[in-house]
């Protein structure tokens, strides 16, 4: 198992060999990525579509160890020469007594979740496939009554290419009167209790603050889904629309 985090990341070059040799040894290598308060924990595949033509596999929400175990029960199977399809429901072969899912990761979501594997095949145009669990009722996150306990668990990457925070739209955000004119966001905070505070290069006072839906700020602003990942306390600022963000925790809230 290797793990990898985007604050604490394994050293490139060591880590590339160690792709490489369990590639061979093992026929592909599995990157886990621990879950944080904010994000889930999630596991990929890299070597599948190298040695087996096949889409490499990426599976949410689990524990480190599940995610380590399933992504590897699905590679035995590719290795026999079968393939996963999408739109086709496996029941009983991945999970006991519950259906599974794959669906085709969206072109651009790859960048969002795969880096290790994008510097192993130095480009980010491979295929890959999310293998989707069902909840206690065994429904599947798009079906009517999914447990909204884990509604959150698993972003769903053949879709929400646009709209990639992992809160409902209709959040509750707050912005700045000047946005409503045309001025770009080019501050954002993530505070510790959760709520999503976007500025402009305005001096911000609460007199200038109102109130908008998440959805309204990324219709107007697609760029603001590259920091969808944000952490509680953490902030993103950039020059302009030109530049790219700059990640940092947060040193005072207020």
């Amino acid at each position: 198992m290797t793990s990898e985090n985007q604050h604490n990341c394994v050293e490139h070059n060591d880590l590339k060999k160690d792709i490489v040799l369990n590639i061979e040894k093992y026929g592909l290598q599995v990157i886990i990525i621990e879950a944080t308060d904010y994000l889930p924990s999630f596991a990929y595949s890299i070597g599948l579509w190298q040695k087996y033509n096949h889409p490499e596999i990426i599976c949410f929400g689990l524990s480190a160890s599940l995610l380590h175990t399933i992504i590897n029960d699905v590679a035995e199977i590719i290795k026999t020469g079968e393939s996963f399809i999408t739109e086709k429901q496996y029941f009983d072969r991945i999970f006991n007594n519950s259906k599974a899912e794959f669906l085709k990761v969206h072109p651009e979501n790859i960048d969002d979740y795969f880096g290790t594997a994008i510097n192993f095949y130095s480009k980010n145009n491979f295929p890959a496939l999310q293998l989707v669990w069902t909840d206690r009722n065994d429904k599947f996150p798009w079906e009517e009554n999914f447990e909204e306990e884990f509604l959150y668990k698993q972003p769903l990457l053949d879709r929400n290419n646009n709209f990639k925070f992992r809160e409902p739209k209709n959040l509750t955000s707050f912005t700045t009167k000047q946005w409503l004119e045309g001025k770009p966001i080019i501050k954002v905070y993530h505070d510790d209790e959760g709520d999503w505070i976007f500025l402009t290069d305005d001096e911000t006072s609460t007199e200038n603050m109102i109130i908008v839906a998440l959805e309204q700020l990324v219709l107007k602003d697609n760029s603001l889904n590259q920091i969808f990942n944000l952490e509680y306390g953490e902030e993103g600022e950039r020059k302009n629309l030109d530049h790219n963000w700059i990640i940092r925790k947060t040193e005072n809230d207020n």
